[in-house]
Order: C-alpha cells, then structure tokens, then sequence
C-alpha cells in the first residue's frame, strides 16, 4: 500500500466509499455496521487511527496485530457477519504513526451484522427496516451478479475428482493460518458464497460461481453451454494457428491449462528483485490469465480468447462494463464482476488484491519488454493488449522456466515447482506432494533431478532448513 494513496484517501475525506473511525484499546463498536454497508453497496475503504475531520491519532504499537487478528476472524465469524466475507487489513506507516487499512470490495451477496442489514448513504451506514428496502437490495445484487445463480440440483458429484481437495490444500499451503482451513467442505462452501439460500425465491444450492470453479467439463457444459477459452499462438500462420489449447473445464484448472501455454510459449528473461529472482513472465501472465477467469461475464456467450502473436498478447472476453474505456493505474476504481470466484483465486494466490493486477502488468512488462503501452479497455467486450518484444529477437529461448539451465530438460510439474520454491522457500516434500496430487516419491525423485542439476539447493537441516534456487 502506497503512502500517496493513504494521504489521497484521507485528503478526500469521508464519503459513501471512504469512512475513518479511530481505535482506542478496542476496535470500534460500529466497525462492522460500515463493513457491511460497503458490502451491500459498491464497496469501499476504511483506515483505522483517522477520525471524521480527517485527524490522524495513529493505533497502538501493541495493538496492530492483534486489531488485525480480530477484525480477519470476526468477518470469518457467521455470528458476526453473515454471510462471512474474509477481509485482510494490513498495518501502515503513515506520518510517523501506523494506520490500519481495510478494502471491502463490492459483494455479490446480501450481509448482515448483528441479525441487520445496513446500507450506504453519502458519509453514513443505516438500517434497511422495511421489507420493500430489503428486497430492493437483494434484487439490485441478483441482477448484478450472474454468478450468484442458484443450481438446486447440482451436487458435489458434479465436480471434477480431487478439484475442492486440491484447491483446499493450495488454500493451506499458501495461507497456514487462514480461517477456511478449519472448516469443513459444507462451511467451507457457504462461508466462501458457493452455496446460498436465495432469500426472496427460497432457492437453496449450489451457485454458478461453484460449478465454474470445481465443474466437470460435461456439468459446465450442459448448463453453460457457450463457455470456454481459446487459447491460440499465431506467429507463422496468422490466418489460423501454430498452436491451439480449447479450453472448457473448470476454472482451478483452465488457470493451469492457460499458465503451462504460455510457458509453452514464451519466454523467460532473467531478473533480481530485492536480491531475489523472480519471473516476470508468471508475474505479468498470471494477471492476465486471472483476470479473463475471474471477471468474465458467463451468461454472455461471446467466447474468450487468448492469443499469443509475434509482437503482442490480446485477450478478449464477454463482459459488464462498470466503466467504459481504457483503464490504468490510479485512473480507475476496482470493481469485481463475480467477488466470490475471485476470493477464492485470490486466497490460493492465484490473483492479487483487487486492482493490482493492472498495476502489475504494467510495472513488470515495462521490465520485460521494454514499454507500458498496455491496454484495458472496458465495454461489453473487455479487450486486453499486452504489447511484448519481438518474439525472434529475444535472447531467451522460448519455453525456458525460471532461472533453469538450457540444457537440462524438465517436466511441467519440475518447472512450477522451480516457481513455488521461489514463492516459498519453505515448503516440504509432503505439501508438494499434495499440491500436485502425486506421491511423495514422485516429488523426491523431481527434487533430486533440480539439485542435481543445480538449480535449487538445500540450506541447512531437513526439519529447519530452506531451499534456495541455485545462482
């Protein structure tokens, strides 16, 4: 979180997407009124230690995390906002003194706190007492978000093998002390908004955003037919392809699918950040693939497409605009299309917090190929344009992984787990095992072959040691 962004947000003053509330010894008493006001609303921001005529008292050293502890588990807490929304505050710096700051995006869903529904008015949270106000407010989120569509007679036999399993464990590998670890499947849905109760049709079941993530291909297709993404490279043969992966399982792994074709693809240049080296690729891709994923607009049967020319990426795929036209960092307000596949991307750290993804790109392909004249563009048909180098002119062989030899061939399990040791240098055999559903020999033996080639080594004991990729 940038400190210019701080002081923008506190020179704008309170308002219907900005509030300030100090904190005492005790998180404010109302905190969770305006949470869940944003919630039903268009989101919004708080900043804990700023009071209503923009005066900064700062938080307690001794009482940062501890307000963060409470403020992650009480929004993961039913008793105390249901549906649960997780919400991660980070701890600022600002002016001497430590802020603490919290982005509430938009929900697709209806919240209460306290058995109340709240609103957002001007500079205000209120109660909806009526009927008529309630229903309001759940029609205006019915029609706003496709994903909240209710399959009463979908079931858990209808997702693909292994897929809620799998994204659990990457959940727990990624986030150890993340509150979903502890639930079961059942909680595990309704907490994360993938199984609700329409509470104007009485509609109860899975909803449209857990059949995209964890559907078998045959179940997503009976019921969106239209859906899928066309990943194609078109270097020599323009008129059609040189390479094509049709893409129409669920989401958890089209992310994959779409990530190992443009490994397949394109190159890998070499970079330190902060002593540490990184991939520009995966950093800039990852985004890209995230985003047609996340924010797709799935009742509209425009296909999605991802194309890899010799100059350029574009993307394009089916959308509801919030905004019409380009967007770039600090022009734009962040608006997820469907908030609850995206928070699941988000918490196996597949996706950034909202709105840092365009920043992302264009920060890392200003490195990677030399420009930041990337385009968003916003309409009914959200279009994407990542332009790159000359494919031919890059001194980087094309499918080369992160930071590995030329002459030593590796499988695509080997590569990505190049890319999670350099994300997690901790990391055991027994959670890589897991995140890629083999057997911890399987793992041994792609360990063995990395350090042998000298790609990664091991630091210090088995029990307290860490690995490090080779230089």
């Amino acid at each position: 979180m940038h400190k210019e962004k701080i002081r923008h947000i506190i020179e704008q003053g309170e308002g219907i997407s900005i509030e300030f509330k100090k904190a005492g010894k005790q998180l404010p008493i109302n905190l969770f009124e305006t949470v869940c006001a944003f919630l039903n609303r268009k989101g919004g921001e708080i900043l804990l230690g700023v009071d209503d005529d923009k005066k900064i008292h700062g938080i307690e050293n001794d009482k940062t995390e501890i307000f963060c502890k409470q403020i992650a588990n009480l929004s993961n807490n039913p008793q105390k906002l249901f549906p649960s929304f997780l919400l991660e505050p980070q701890v600022i710096e600002f002016e001497n003194k430590k802020l603490i700051y919290i982005f509430i995006p938009i929900s697709s869903q209806v919240h209460k706190t306290a058995n109340k529904i709240y609103d957002r008015s001007v500079d205000g949270d209120y109660i909806l007492n009526s009927d008529t106000q309630i229903k309001q407010v759940y029609t205006r989120k019915s029609a706003d978000y496709s994903e909240n569509r209710i399959y009463p007679f979908l079931y858990e036999s209808d997702f693909a093998d292994g897929v809620v399993d799998r994204v659990r464990k990457i959940i727990r590998i990624y986030r150890p002390n993340h509150p979903w670890n502890e639930l079961s499947n059942k909680d595990f849905y309704k907490t994360a908004g993938l199984y609700r109760k329409d509470m104007v049709s009485g509609e109860e079941g899975f909803t449209m955003s857990a059949l995209l993530l964890f559907g078998k291909p045959e179940t997503i297709s009976s019921a969106i037919p239209h859906y899928k993404v066309d990943a194609l490279l078109r270097v020599e043969n323009l008129d059609r392809y040189d390479d094509r992966e049709n893409i129409r399982c669920n989401l958890v792994e089209a992310y994959d699918k779409l990530m190992n074709f443009v490994a397949k693809h394109l190159p890998d240049k070499f970079y330190l950040q902060d002593d540490q080296r990184i991939s520009l690729r995966e950093k800039i891709f990852r985004e890209i693939a995230a985003n047609i994923l996340i924010h797709r607009e799935y009742t509209n049967a425009f296909p999605t497409s991802f194309i890899i020319y010799k100059d350029k990426v574009e993307c394009k795929n089916a959308n509801k605009p919030h905004l019409i036209g380009q967007l770039t960092p600090g022009n734009f307000e962040p608006f997820p299309k469907n908030p609850h596949i995206a928070q699941i991307f988000t918490q196996m750290g597949r996706s950034e917090e909202l709105g840092t993804g365009v920043q992302n790109v264009f920060r890392y392909n200003k490195i990677y190929s030399d420009t930041d004249n990337n385009e968003f563009i916003e309409d009914d048909i959200f279009v994407t344009t990542v332009p790159l180098k000359i494919l031919k002119e890059l001194n980087v062989p094309l499918n080369v992984p992160l930071n590995v030899p030329l002459n030593v061939p590796l499988n695509e399990r080997q590569k990505k787990i190049i890319h999670i040791i350099n994300d997690n240098s901790k990391i055991t055999q027994i959670e890589l095992s897991e995140t890629f559903n083999v057997n911890r020999e399987t793992i041994k033996r792609d360990i063995n072959k990395l350090q042998e080639a000298n790609i990664i080594e091991r630091i210090g004991s088995k029990k307290t040691g860490y690995w490090k990729i080779a230089t």
